[in-house]
């Protein structure tokens, strides 16, 4: 296998919005050993091969004694090219299924990535467990929180290998810098600012109704969600922004970034939460998630403020997407491209100045290699090992990001200042109460 250092050298340097850009070209793949050791070989299957879902196959593909056994998509367009793909990397051609349940039926399959769109993930993720196999999962872990609730408890009580693809747990340079904030250098922390400003998104146009593609089983791909007639909007990417299927840039990037503002604060649930926003930009687009949010989450003695917004690409401290720490001796700020602290500087009065730093200045400490590369190898030692311990983004590392994630929305949605009570893991508003709850359509269901 590849060890960490050598992934650091070779792999890319971090991970882009756009999951086509993270497709490593077939040449880079690691060969699969002749002879595969029983305890070495890792044999995946995957359920959803269009963007992250192959982006992440491509990355196991980089491990010498990873199989790839099976391919599952409701495209068969989609999936009959991705089975070439890794054919045309000099793999055995994986089979081909466009039930997931079919799949995991086969006792071949150590361990299933989950790729689909996030209304998917829960029964997916469950029904592998079921099956017996190791998980994989893209985040959000859920669409909504009682989902989340769902998958939490399944995955405890199951003993498998379950990482969330929340691959900023594994990226060096995060945690470097999630190293410094615990250092308490940073002095006490009264607020922290996560954000994703995207300048490259566009209005999502409208479009009629139309059949589904050929090839394409829609209503497999809606499944659980409600029934609508297909509208190619609704389908590949562009899910994201449609309440049926996912939470818009909330769930999306807010997932990864609220991750670390949570892990910086060693905190999962937040006391009271309000959002304003809406769509501002594109008003009359076709897409129904806020292009413009701005989310206060309320925790002992801070607060957590998020924003978003599309088709900007100015954001706080220069970057389109971040955290910032901001503590009263200076602010850590961090994104995909690196670290660095501003001091904070002393005040003798109002009116005078000392030209004196509270700390140290640190400069910008810059990404290296490739976190999706060392989380998926990670994942495999796992499994490997049968240690859950070593997961970087286990199950509770995806739960606290998607329920924080998920109650910023529902605080949108009610237009209300939403109090949270901890210990019964509920909002004080029922009709809140009610926004966590998840809608299972067409004999789908959470049993």
């Amino acid at each position: 296998m590849y060890s960490r250092r050598s992934f650091l050298k070779t792999g890319t340097l971090g991970v882009s919005a756009t999951a086509a850009s993270l497709v490593v070209p077939a040449s880079l793949w690691a060969t699969p050993k002749r002879i595969l050791g029983a305890n070495n070989r890792l044999r995946l299957g995957l359920i959803g091969c269009n963007g992250m879902g192959f982006s992440n196959l491509t990355s196991f593909m980089r491990q010498q004694d990873v199989e790839v056994v099976a391919l599952c998509d409701v495209d068969r367009n989609v999936l009959e090219r991705r089975q070439a793909d890794v054919a045309g990397g000099g793999r055995k051609k994986p089979e081909g299924y466009t039930d997931y349940r079919k799949l995991l039926e086969r006792k071949d399959i150590d361990a299933v990535i989950i790729g689909t769109p996030d209304h998917w993930h829960c029964l997916q993720m469950v029904h592998a467990l079921d099956a017996g196999k190791d998980v994989y999962c893209e985040k959000p872990i859920a669409n909504s929180i009682e989902e989340a609730d769902r998958m939490l408890g399944a995955v405890q009580q199951s003993g498998r290998m379950v990482q969330i693809g929340q691959w900023q747990r594994s990226q060096p340079h995060f945690v470097d810098a999630i190293q410094y904030v615990h250092s308490g250098v940073l002095g006490p922390i009264r607020l922290v600012k996560a954000w994703a400003y995207q300048g490259w998104m566009m209005p999502v146009p409208l479009k009629p109704d139309t059949q589904a593609p050929e090839g394409v089983d829609y209503d497999m791909w809606l499944g659980p969600a409600p029934k609508r007639a297909f509208n190619p909007n609704r389908f590949h990417f562009n899910f994201r922004w449609f309440w049926d299927y996912a939470g818009g840039l909330m769930t999306d990037w807010g997932v990864h970034l609220i991750d670390y503002a949570l892990y910086g604060m060693q905190a999962t649930q937040p006391k009271s939460v309000m959002a304003s926003g809406g769509k501002f930009a594109y008003a009359d687009d076709a897409s129904e998630t806020p292009d413009t949010l701005q989310t206060v989450y309320e925790f002992d003695g801070f607060n957590l403020l998020w924003e978003h917004a599309t088709g900007i690409d100015g954001g706080n401290y220069g970057r389109n997407h971040g955290i910032a720490f901001i503590g009263n001796n200076g602010t850590l700020v961090l994104d995909r491209g690196g670290w660095e602290v501003i001091p904070e500087v002393e005040h003798e009065s109002w009116r005078q100045l000392r030209d004196q730093p509270k700390i140290e200045a640190v400069p910008t400490r810059s990404a290296e290699g490739s976190g999706l590369d060392l989380h998926t190898l990670n994942f495999a030692e796992a499994v490997r090992s049968r240690d859950a311990g070593i997961l970087k983004a286990p199950i509770e590392v995806g739960y606290h990001a998607a329920r924080v994630s998920h109650m910023g929305n529902i605080a949108f949605k009610s237009g209300k200042r939403l109090f949270w009570d901890s210990g019964q893991a509920a909002f004080t508003d029922a009709g809140a109460n009610a926004l966590m709850q998840a809608e299972y359509h067409n004999g789908w269901s959470l049993k």
